[in-house]
C-alpha cells in the first residue's frame, strides 16, 4: 500500500490540496500507471481530512482522467494518462548563428500606448465609449448563444450573417438611401480596405487619393505595392482639374475619397464635383473607394446621399463601419460592389479569415431588429450635436485670445482648426503633458506647405472636459509659438 504526504500547504480547498497531492505523484513517476491507491478511509487517516473530502478529491481525478475506479476494486492510476504537456525536444545546435528574417517588407511596429493613457482625448473619430448600452447589448449577446443554429458557427456564410445582412440593408435603405444587392462583412472598414487592395493593385498600379486622407488606407495600397498619386483640394474637397490630369497623364486603377466629412478636413464633396468626378472615373475605367466612415452623425443640414446611391456604371465600392456607432472593439464593418466585384473580395476574405465573429454578428442583427440601434444612435447623434456646438463655443473664444481660425463642419466627429502656427511638434509635446491630439504632418503627403492645422475630435469627450483640454492644449500652442521666436 502507497503512502502519500503533502509536500506544501495552500491556501485552496481540501479536495483541491488532495488532489494537487496524487496528480503531482503521478507526474513525477511517484505513482505509475496501474498502481492501486490507499482506500478512501486510509486516505482520510493519513490526511486528516474528512472521507467525503478524499472522495471529492478522488472523483476529481478520474473526471480529469489520472484515476480510474472499478466496483470493489477501488482507484487506480490510469494506464492511459492524460497528455498535460508538450514533449520537451532540444533544439540547441552547437555555434548556430541567429537567421535573419527575410521579410518582403519592413513595416513600422504599431504604438502600443493606450488612448486612456491620456487626460484629455482629441481623436478624430474615437466615439463616447461611457455611453454604449452595455447592458442592452449583452441582452442580445446571451439571445445569440441561446436562440442560434450551430450551424452559424461553421465555416460558412463567408460573407457574414444573412440576418445581419438583411438588417444593413433595410437600414441603408431607410436612412442612406442606398439599395445594395448585397453585403460582405468585414472585420472593421480596414479589412474592407485591405481585401480591396489586395483584388485591384498589382506592383506598379496607381491609386489616387486625397494629399490630406487617412492615413491607414495610404498604407494600405501602398504596401500592396501601389504608386500614390495626391490630389489637391480646396474648401469643397479635392479639385476636380488635379484629377482629371493624374487620369490623363499615369495609370491608375483605383480612387479612394471619403466625400461626407472628408478625413481629416471634415469638408463635404459638392454634388457638382461629385457628378465630375464621377464622370471623369467612368471615362477611365477608374473604381472609386467610398469610405462613408460617420454618415450618421451630420448636424446642420440632412447628408447627401452617398455616391453608391447613384452608380449606373458599378464603378463604387461602398465602405462604412460601426465603430463609430458602437465601439472599435466589436469589428464590424461592411462594404458593397457590383456584383462581379463582390464575389471577388468574397474570396479573398476566405483565405485571410473565412468569416467574421457569428456571435457579435447575430447579437448586432437581433439588437438592429428590436430597434435598439436606431434609438442609440439617436441618443449619440443629439450628445454629440450638443458636443458639436460646444467646441465651436470654445474655439470662437480661443479665436478671439490666439487669432486662430476654423469652419463649422456639418457633421462628423472632428474639427479642423487653422493655429497659423507651426505645428509639426505640437502632437509630440501634447502627449507629454497627457493630451493626444493629431496634427496636420501625421495626415498629409505634401511636406513642401505650411502645416499648422489640428484635428480636433469632440464626440468622446463630456463639454466640461472638451472645454479644459482645449484650454491646456492651446496653452501649449502658444507656448511653441513662443519657443519658436
Amino acid at each position: 500500500m502507497i503512502s502519500i504526504s503533502p509536500k506544501t500547504q495552500s491556501h485552496d480547498a481540501k479536495h483541491k490540496r488532495l488532489a494537487d497531492v496524487l496528480r503531482s505523484a503521478i507526474t513525477e513517476g511517484k505513482l505509475t500507471p496501474g498502481d492501486k491507491l490507499p482506500s478512501a478511509r486510509k486516505l482520510a487517516e493519513l490526511h486528516g481530512m474528512n472521507r467525503h473530502t478524499v472522495m471529492n478529491a478522488l472523483q476529481n481525478l478520474v473526471a480529469e482522467g489520472w484515476l480510474v475506479v472499478k466496483e470493489r476494486s477501488g482507484y487506480r492510476v490510469n494506464t492511459e494518462l492524460p497528455i498535460f504537456s508538450s514533449q520537451q525536444i532540444d533544439t540547441k545546435v552547437a555555434s548556430t548563428p541567429r537567421i535573419v528574417p527575410q521579410f518582403a517588407k519592413t513595416l513600422t511596429p504599431v504604438s502600443s500606448t493606450k488612448r486612456s493613457a491620456y487626460r484629455y482625448s482629441f481623436a478624430g473619430g474615437l466615439p463616447d465609449l461611457h455611453a454604449f448600452p452595455y447592458d442592452e447589448f449583452k441582452r442580445f449577446l446571451v439571445k445569440a448563444c441561446r436562440k442560434t443554429n450551430v450551424s452559424h458557427f461553421h465555416y460558412s456564410d463567408i460573407a457574414g450573417c444573412a440576418l445581419l445582412k438583411s438588417q444593413i440593408q433595410a437600414y441603408l435603405r431607410r436612412a442612406r438611401g442606398l439599395v445594395c444587392d448585397d453585403l460582405l462583412i468585414c472585420n472593421g472598414s480596414q479589412e474592407a480596405l485591405s481585401l480591396v487592395a489586395n483584388a485591384f493593385i498589382n506592383p506598379g498600379d496607381g491609386v489616387a487619393i486625397e494629399m490630406l486622407g487617412y492615413p491607414p488606407a495610404r498604407h494600405t495600397f501602398t504596401n500592396a505595392g501601389a504608386e500614390i498619386f495626391a490630389l489637391a483640394q480646396d474648401a469643397e474637397g479635392i479639385k476636380v482639374e488635379a484629377l482629371a490630369r493624374c487620369l490623363e497623364q499615369n495609370k491608375v486603377k483605383l480612387l479612394y475619397l471619403t466625400p461626407l466629412h472628408q478625413y481629416p478636413t471634415t469638408v463635404t464633396l459638392s454634388v457638382p464635383r461629385r457628378m465630375a468626378i464621377y464622370q471623369l472615373c467612368q471615362q477611365y475605367g477608374v473604381f472609386i473607394i467610398e469610405d462613408d466612415y460617420d454618415h450618421e452623425f451630420h448636424y446642420l443640414c440632412p447628408p447627401l446621399q452617398p455616391m453608391a446611391a447613384s452608380d449606373p456604371s458599378g464603378i463604387v465600392i461602398y465602405i462604412s463601419t460601426f465603430s463609430k456607432i458602437m465601439f472599435a472593439g466589436a469589428r464590424v464593418g461592411y462594404m458593397s460592389a457590383r456584383a462581379d466585384v463582390l464575389a471577388q473580395l468574397v474570396a479573398r476574405k476566405q483565405l485571410l479569415n473565412h468569416k467574421n465573429d457569428a456571435l457579435t454578428q447575430l447579437a448586432v442583427a437581433y439588437w438592429m431588429e428590436e430597434g435598439g440601434f436606431e434609438r442609440h444612435l439617436r441618443r449619440m447623434t443629439k450628445a454629440y450635436q450638443g458636443r458639436h456646438q460646444a467646441m465651436a463655443q470654445h474655439l470662437s473664444e480661443l479665436k478671439a485670445k490666439l487669432d486662430i481660425d476654423f469652419e463649422v463642419p456639418q457633421g462628423g466627429m472632428a474639427y479642423w482648426v487653422n493655429s497659423k502656427r507651426d505645428v509639426s511638434r505640437l502632437s509630440e509635446k501634447a502627449r507629454e503633458k497627457g493630451i493626444y491630439v493629431q496634427c496636420e504632418p501625421e495626415f498629409t503627403l505634401d511636406k513642401a506647405s505650411s502645416l499648422s492645422h489640428i484635428r480636433l475630435g469632440f464626440a468622446a469627450q463630456e463639454v466640461e472636459h472638451q472645454q479644459a483640454g482645449l484650454g491646456e492644449l492651446f496653452a501649449l500652442v502658444a507656448e511653441l509659438e513662443k519657443n519658436h521666436e
